[in-house]
């Protein structure tokens, strides 16, 4: 696969709705071509004690951040200078255990009442269960990652999407 859009979540609380930051990695002729990352203003706006430990984030970060309507729009710029027509399945997202990620985006746009777009997902996780099988003890992004590349800020969005961008490049 030459041309995809790596794309990661993290959220707020256990709402899927809540993102509170994303990040994407555009990938054109198996080449990085572009990134973006931004903090989004979550929906329902709190964070649950375990979110908050995973990924650093909390109320005062995103406070002042845009809501998801405007940061995926300015997503939806970075990628269109790329791929105009990913709505219609152009190219597809790739996401680690990508459930979450479309749910997240689902839930986002049903939260803003948005059409959703027909979106095709791919899914590094199971691409990963099938070509590493047991050999590696979970199939986690970072344990996936550690396999080439260097995941040094686990659970930053863009870092993760940087890192499900190499995994696809190399297994997908």
């Amino acid at each position: 696969m030459q041309d995809f859009v790596a794309i990661d979540f993290e959220t707020a609380n256990g709402k899927r709705s809540s993102i509170c930051s994303a990040g994407i990695v555009v990938v054109q002729n198996d080449k990085i071509v572009d990134s973006f990352y931004s903090l989004v203003h979550p929906t329902p706006n709190y964070y649950s004690w375990f979110c908050s430990q995973v990924h650093g984030l909390d109320r005062a970060d995103t406070d002042d951040a845009p809501y998801f309507p405007e940061a995926w729009t300015m997503l939806q710029h970075t990628i269109h200078n790329y791929f105009p027509f990913i709505e219609d399945g152009e190219v597809p997202f790739v996401a680690h255990n990508a459930r979450f990620d479309e749910g997240c985006l689902r839930a986002a746009f049903e939260a803003y009442d948005i059409a959703y777009p027909h979106y095709e997902f791919r899914d590094t996780l199971v691409a990963a269960r099938r070509h590493f099988g047991n050999a590696l003890t979970n199939h986690q992004l970072h344990t996936v990652a550690a396999c080439g590349f260097n995941l040094t800020a686990h659970h930053h969005a863009l870092a993760d999407a940087e890192a499900c961008a190499w995994i696809a490049q190399e297994i997908l």
